[in-house]
């Protein structure tokens, strides 16, 4: 029985070896078989060289380096292709996820849970305008989707074997990890877990990109906007058809009616809106099929350093 810890890595060479130095402890004290491979999406620090550094000193260490950054999420999905353990841990590197919650994670798995999830509780620490977003995000998309997607769900999480090749079967390019664990079902357990001090540096989750996974989730596993638009085009219509009656009777019951009424530009300001509106909608969808449709690779590998595994192809699962 093997565990494999998989770590996304974007510019955290502050850090990187005082994670290596508690998941080592934590995992050490497990006496189980273990490793951790080491995803360094493209970053522009000195974390690959460290990462080299650490897997000289240690065996159980091994790293990939894409060619650029391709994101959190592509990163992720590049180490638990490259994973070989029985079950694969996914975390970040920055001890927010905090390696001595590993064990209870183990123990679940021991249990006979196949997907172990973790979920962040909001601390003094979390900024105001995250834990609203965050939570607006997830009782938006609960409301939409009809895969359930726990809220304050993070990427630190186990999974057995069974679940990762279901992953992993999975071809999407835009990818939501979160929504596609809930996707693929398996036992799935939760805990909870207070987010640790980071070591160094700050969040790489910019608004920008949170914008973006927040998008991809609604759009990869619902079609709420789609249909809000239709909606939305339904309500515009009804709107437009009470105002015509309102035009009709004001010319022949008042005979009023101006010539250039200040209100028309208020309805194709509010029409034009919802065409725009619509369009957005259609296009994000369409983008996203366009996306799919061009069959480019997740991911690029630059180099790797130690023994790291062929991947996980999807043709053979």
């Amino acid at each position: 029985m093997k565990i494999s810890v998989v770590v996304p890595v974007f510019n955290e060479a502050l850090g990187i070896e005082e994670f290596m130095k508690t998941l080592q402890a934590t995992m050490d004290s497990l006496k189980i078989r273990w490793d951790v491979l080491f995803v360094d999406d493209g970053s522009d620090d000195d974390s690959w060289q460290i990462i080299q550094r650490l897997i000289r000193r240690h065996p159980v260490a091994r790293g990939i380096q894409l060619s650029r950054n391709f994101g959190h999420q592509i990163a992720l999905s590049a180490g638990l292709e490259h994973a070989d353990g029985d079950a694969v841990i996914t975390m970040d590197a920055d001890l927010q996820h905090p390696p001595q919650l590993i064990p209870e994670l183990v123990t679940k798995w021991q249990e006979g849970w196949e997907v172990v999830n973790t979920v962040r509780a909001d601390t003094r620490t979390t900024g105001w305008f995250k834990r609203r977003t965050s939570a607006l995000f997830y009782r938006f998309i609960n409301k939409i989707s009809d895969v359930p997607i726990t809220a304050g769900a993070a990427d630190f999480r186990l999974l057995d074997r069974k679940a990762i090749t279901a992953l992993l079967s999975m071809p999407e390019r835009n990818r939501f990890l979160r929504g596609m664990v809930s996707w693929i079902g398996f036992r799935q357990a939760f805990v909870c877990y207070e987010p640790g001090t980071r070591t160094a540096g700050q969040s790489k989750y910019t608004l920008k990109k949170m914008l973006h996974l927040g998008i991809d989730g609604l759009t990869s596993f619902s079609l709420g906007p789609l249909r809000s638009a239709l909606l939305l085009g339904a309500v515009s219509i009804i709107l437009a058809l009470l105002y015509a009656i309102y035009v009709l009777w004001v010319k022949i019951a008042t005979n009023t009616a101006e010539p250039g009424w200040t209100s028309i530009i208020g309805v194709v300001l509010f029409f034009g809106g919802v065409q725009l509106v619509s369009l957005g909608i259609f296009g994000e969808y369409l983008g996203q099929i366009f996306g799919e449709t061009k069959r480019r690779p997740l991911y690029i590998i630059r180099q790797t350093a130690g023994t790291v595994p062929d991947p996980v192809r999807k043709e053979n699962l």
